[in-house]
């Protein structure tokens, strides 16, 4: 399964170890029981989320690889509850041409410091993205200039932007999945991470429907994803 993001980027879904009765599961054996029928299970999925009993939505474990741009990396992995591997300037130059071009431009929201919102001005918006794109242009042909002349791929790749594009696998547990959503799948946040939140809600969704519904409904503290079909 995978979701495209951005310009460029996606979400992959490589594995995924557990449905929804593997909570059930976790969550009986205190009683030395398993499963029962689907309704008494989604019952039970219901109470341990709407009392906050997490502990067995960390047996449902969901790997990804991700493609993003270095600047939405840097803020996912603030997530460290999860194992990442990413992709290495060191050892490669693969996919190094790739750089995030925005569709829109945003300014400074005046009111909240740390938001933005689009502007209207389109004089201007047309003016940045082609900003962007020169310097990207200008960085890259730089790059391959100092590996040319002989320099360490670990020492060119320092003047390469965090608008390029990185890749990495990211294992998380369903507990851990939900607070990311909670804090990514929401207005407050980036607007780019807020598109990779709603692809990983999407996936979420389809492969364990009980536990994010129950999420949805009992534990969800954001905006964006009570719409998604």
């Amino acid at each position: 399964m995978e979701i495209k993001v951005l310009d460029k980027g996606f979400i992959k879904l490589v594995n995924l170890m557990g449905e929804d009765k593997t909570a059930v599961r976790a969550a009986r054996v205190s009683y030395g029981k398993e499963l029962s029928t689907d309704e008494k299970d989604i019952q039970l999925i219901n109470y341990l989320m709407e009392h906050k009993h997490h502990s067995p939505f960390e047996h449902q474990v969901f790997t990804f690889h991700i493609k993003t741009p270095i600047f939405i990396a840097r803020q996912w992995m603030r997530h460290r509850i999860g194992s990442y591997n990413e992709i290495s300037r060191r050892y490669t130059t693969k996919f190094a041409e790739e750089f995030y071009i925005p569709d829109h431009i945003r300014i400074q929201d005046t009111k909240n410091k740390q938001g933005s919102i689009h502007t209207e001005d389109k004089h201007m918006e047309k003016k940045a993205i082609e900003i962007v794109k020169y310097t990207y242009n200008y960085l890259y042909e730089t790059y391959n200039k100092l590996l040319e002349m002989g320099v360490a791929r670990e020492m060119a790749r320092m003047i390469l932007p965090v608008g390029q594009y990185t890749q990495f696998y990211w294992t998380v547990n369903v507990r851990s999945l939900m607070n990311f959503l909670n804090l990514r799948a929401d207005s407050h946040a980036q607007w780019e991470i807020q598109q990779y939140a709603i692809a990983l809600a999407k996936i979420f969704k389809e492969k364990l429907p009980w536990t994010y519904d129950a999420f949805l409904k009992f534990e969800y503290k954001g905006d964006l994803l009570n719409e998604i079909n």
